[in-house]
Formats: C-alpha cells, structure tokens, sequence
C-alpha cells in the first residue's frame, strides 16, 4: 500500500499553495464580478424610479438651439418689458430652480428668462466633456440673444459672464457669492472615472444620493436647511438621475469648469453697474472675498445675514429689494 506520504503526494502537497493562489485570485475575480454587478443592478433601479423631469420653474417654457443642444428656459413677463437674465450656479444637482422664490415676482416688472445650463435641469445632457470655456461661450451667445439685459449670476456662473461681459451690452450685472474655482485642481483621472459605465454611474449616485443632496446643502448652501422643503430635495434628487446626468458634473467634480480669469481684474473692467450679493455665513466663497472685490473694483456690495451661497433662496423679499434697486441702476 501506497503511503500518503510517498512521493506522489508530496509533490500534491507542494502545489497546494499555487492551487490556493489560483483559488484566491478566482474568489476576488467572482467578488469584484458580483460587485460590479451588485452596482450595475443598484444604477437600473435608480434609473427606473427617476421618473421625466419637469421644469422647474413656471412660465412659458422655450427652446435656445445652441451647437446642437436643445437648451431649455423658462420666460415669463410682458416681452415689452426689459430682459432680465437669471443664470444658475453649477452642482449636481443644479438647475434654474434656484430662483425658484424670485422668478415670479420679478417678471411683475422685467421679462425674466431663466436658462437650465447645458447638461443640467430639463436642457438636453450629451455625454461631453464639458468645460469652463464651453460653458463661457454658451452664456455669451444666450446673453447676446436678449436686448440689452440685465443679468443676475450666481458662484461658478458669474465668473463666466465676466469673462464676456466686454463683448455684450449689459444694462446691469448682479453676482451671487462669486467665485472663479467650483472645484479642485483639473484631475483628469477623477472626471474619466466618473464619466465611466457602471462603476461611475454608481459613484455619481452616491454624490447625488438624498443624504448626500441633505449634506452639501446643510454644508455650504443654506444657513437654515429648514427653509428647504422636502419637495425641493426630491426635485435635485431627479434631475441628478436623469439620462447622462453624471457627465456636466464629473467635469465640475474634476475641476475643468474652473474659469481661468481673475475676478478683480474683470470686475473692474466691467461698463455696467455691477451689485455683489454676498451671504453673511458664506464659508466656501467666504465674505471677506466679497469685501476685497468690491474695494478692488469699487463696486457695490450686499451683505444679507443668517444665509450662505443662497441668500435669493432663503430670503427672497430681501433680496427683491436688492435686485429692484440694483436693476435700477
């Protein structure tokens, strides 16, 4: 009889630990398949409770064709009346809802247009890879469409209308907590990661999940988050899990729609009548900014207290005061 321990079986044992390292890398290789599947299923289901986005805003709603995207935008007021441009700032989840709580009552007085930026709210999203410089051009060629309108902008935005403000006739310019940078340094890995199927898709919705949506908001965006109904929180929620969604945003994460300007030196070089309006409690664009901008460039600027990046959101009657003087000059 055979011993176990004859030479047969020795050479067995020999091999186990390459038979265990092949086990070993075939268990990873079936986890990380079952992961990205697990992830993929989570991306489906996400995708199907997201139901068609509509406007945020009421009014007539209209279509700008521009480079072969549908951009959409809400207008309302007499036509007759002046122009009065409202450009949204850039998030995940952003949309030209932000002036959900000015819209109506400024078109009392203006005829209001309100644009969804290119790859965000009810305007089309292709899958590019979106730029400051692109996101410069479209606002120029949106502004120049209009007769001499005043423009409110806000954070990442406004940076993009002072970089074209020479080129346009601008009645009067009102910026929202300015700034020149809405992310990081440009991280070209970043952005092609969340720009990815699947696994990208899946990080995108962590970022755009409710508690995720709750946080940033609580973090820098309201001073109150009691003024943010859930309503609200709902309608970010779906326009961050719409088709293509991820793709404006993943440049944003990523830094590549950081506009290459100084904003002092802008500012300055501005014709129009410009008004900063500045939340108190701003801490990302903090308001010492806004005091070295309005000095360096000796223009107005508009402190309302207990808010952050939102002041026309949380207090909506101060602010109609500030823009209905603003606009005035």
């Amino acid at each position: 009889m055979r011993s176990w321990c004859g030479p047969a079986n020795a050479s067995t044992l020999k091999s186990l630990p390459a038979i265990s390292a092949r086990m070993n890398r075939k268990s990873l290789v079936g986890g990380l398949a079952a992961g990205v599947g697990a992830v993929a299923l989570a991306n489906v289901t996400l995708r199907e409770r997201a139901s068609a986005l509509a406007p945020a805003l009421d009014g007539s709603q209209r279509t700008f064709e521009w480079r072969d995207i549908d951009v959409q935008y809400a207008e309302a007021g007499d036509p007759d009346d002046p122009d009065l441009v409202l450009l949204s700032g850039i998030n995940a989840a952003g949309s030209s809802g932000e002036y959900r709580e000015v819209f109506g009552d400024l078109a009392a007085d203006h005829h209001v247009i309100a644009p969804d930026l290119p790859g965000f709210g009810t305007s089309e999203r292709p899958p590019l890879r979106y730029s400051a410089s692109l996101y410069t051009e479209f606002v120029r060629d949106f502004l120049a469409a209009f007769d001499s309108p005043a423009v409110v902008a806000s954070s990442l935005t406004s940076a993009y209308v002072l970089d074209v403000a020479g080129d346009l006739d601008l009645r009067s310019l009102v910026l929202i907590c300015p700034t020149e940078r809405g992310g990081p340094d440009r991280n070209l890995l970043l952005r092609e990661l969340l720009r990815s199927p699947v696994v990208g898709e899946g990080v995108f919705n962590l970022l755009a999940s409710k508690p995720s949506i709750r946080y940033f908001n609580a973090d820098h965006g309201y001073y109150d988050t009691d003024r943010v109904t859930e309503e609200w929180i709902d309608y970010e929620w779906q326009t961050a899990h719409q088709p293509n969604a991820r793709y404006a945003p993943a440049s944003f994460i990523s830094g590549f729609l950081n506009a290459d300007i100084d904003l002092k030196a802008e500012l300055s070089g501005v014709d129009a009548p410009v008004t900063l309006l500045w939340g108190r409690e701003a801490d990302i664009t903090p308001l010492r900014r806004g005091r070295d901008l309005a000095e360096a460039a000796d223009c107005r600027l508009v402190v309302v207290d207990d808010a952050k990046l939102l002041p026309h959101v949380e207090f909506p009657e101060r602010v109609l005061e500030v823009l209905a003087d603003a606009l005035e000059r």
